[in-house]
């Protein structure tokens, strides 16, 4: 641009002598014209240049901060660090102006992935995203059907068997980086720096936090108990049964490996590819090998919709198996004049069996009922009655 300009300079010097007055006036007013084009590409060329240097400036704001790791800093310099981060040094806003109301706002309507990515631009960000009021809304939206008390116990005896987990002696934990890895691309969460001096640039994640929890379950690393519908691909010999487990989450198929207990002497049965629709967190806290105390037995009435503890024999655990309450022998089901409810006695039917099954129906005695039954047709334990449309729906 600078070598047409003094082209076009030296050119109308060195014609302006032997040029008559009127050409020259014309010649003069097109040169007038192309340095005022030429002026205008140069400004182009300014604002261009000025753009490119704004980008530039965006793309090292935003993006190096991701990928370098995050320094412990006095409150002072964290805060004049995260101003000049986050937004322009001549005084521009940035995100930790906002509001505190409006921020938490834009938190909560994140997704897990979006407050990870978070977590890792600042200090003050990184301690707003780990928050636990966060996290409790994505577990409960996405695990909250399928953890229960006894998954909680398990999580916390996971964390007190490794309490190295909150030395940084030897630098980030592995597992953490493999967790990250899920969420972050692998060249964010790879450290570019010496490893040996990795532990002082960057903090750990609280253990015990919810966001800990979430993310051991989300990438599969810790198994938890829960229970399986129609166990072992819905083999005919458990179809309506319910049997606890040991599961866990495969991110990749969206489904869970499911590690039932040994019964007798038999060995453990793994099953992988179990969906979610056949999965439900244990309906009462009670152990597979223990008996359940009934407490609905004087509200069972014909209809009822119950589930009732069963195992092949005294070294099985228990499974949950579906059922309905029936009429007496002696009653011919007309509701005006039924009496079932009246009686000791109740029928329990299991319908998933045909007509002359020894497991099609039996009963049980509605004050004094323990565990009832033979080594022949098994054993028969507690019983509960299920009061919820949901929990009806989910069996048929």
């Amino acid at each position: 641009m600078l070598l047409y300009f003094f082209i076009t300079c030296f050119s109308f010097i060195l014609f302006l002598k032997p040029l008559p007055l009127k050409p020259l006036l014309l010649w003069a007013s097109e040169i007038r014209l192309m340095s005022f084009w030429f002026l205008k590409d140069l400004f182009l060329f300014s604002y261009l240049g000025s753009l490119r240097n704004t980008l530039l400036k965006v793309f090292y704001i935003n993006i190096i901060p991701l990928k370098t790791s995050i320094k412990k800093m006095s409150p002072s310099s964290s805060a004049r660090a995260e101003k000049s981060a986050l937004g322009d040094e001549t005084g521009g806003m940035s995100v930790l102006d906002l509001p505190e109301l409006a921020l938490e706002c834009v938190l909560e309507r994140l997704p897990p992935a979006g407050l990870c990515n978070m977590a890792g631009v600042c200090t003050s960000l990184r301690e707003r995203c780990v928050s636990d009021h966060l996290w409790e809304k994505h577990m409960k939206h996405k695990w909250g059907r399928v953890i229960g008390p006894a998954a909680y116990r398990e999580w916390q005896w996971h964390l007190a068997s490794r309490k190295d987990l909150g030395s940084c002696k030897q630098g980030k934990p592995k597992w953490f980086m493999r967790l990250l890895s899920i969420f972050w691309p692998s060249s964010w969460s790879t450290p570019k720096v010496d490893p040996v001096n990795n532990s002082r640039q960057r903090s750990s994640l609280p253990v015990n936090s919810v966001m800990s929890w979430y993310l051991a379950l989300e990438t599969g690393k810790f198994w938890f108990p829960a229970q399986v519908f129609n166990r072992e691909n819905g083999h005919v010999g458990f179809m309506l049964s319910c049997y606890d487990a040991e599961l866990n989450y495969d991110p990749r198929t969206d489904t869970f490996q499911a590690r039932y207990p040994p019964h007798g002497r038999r060995a453990i049965s793994i099953e992988s590819g179990v969906p979610w629709e056949r999965l439900r967190a244990p309906s009462v806290d009670t152990s597979p090998h223990d008996l359940h105390i009934s407490d609905c037995l004087h509200d069972l009435l014909p209809g009822d919709h119950i589930e009732i503890q069963w195992r092949r024999n005294k070294e099985f655990p228990y499974g949950w198996w579906y059922g309905v309450v029936g009429h007496l022998e002696s009653c011919d089901g007309n509701e005006n004049y039924c009496r079932c409810h009246n009686s000791e006695t109740v029928v329990l039917e299991f319908h998933q069996y045909t007509p002359g099954s020894r497991w099609r129906s039996t009963t049980v005695n509605r004050k004094e009922h323990r565990e009832e039954g033979n080594e022949a047709d098994g054993f028969y334990g507690g019983i509960r009655k299920l009061y919820k449309n949901e929990e009806v729906s989910r069996w048929k």
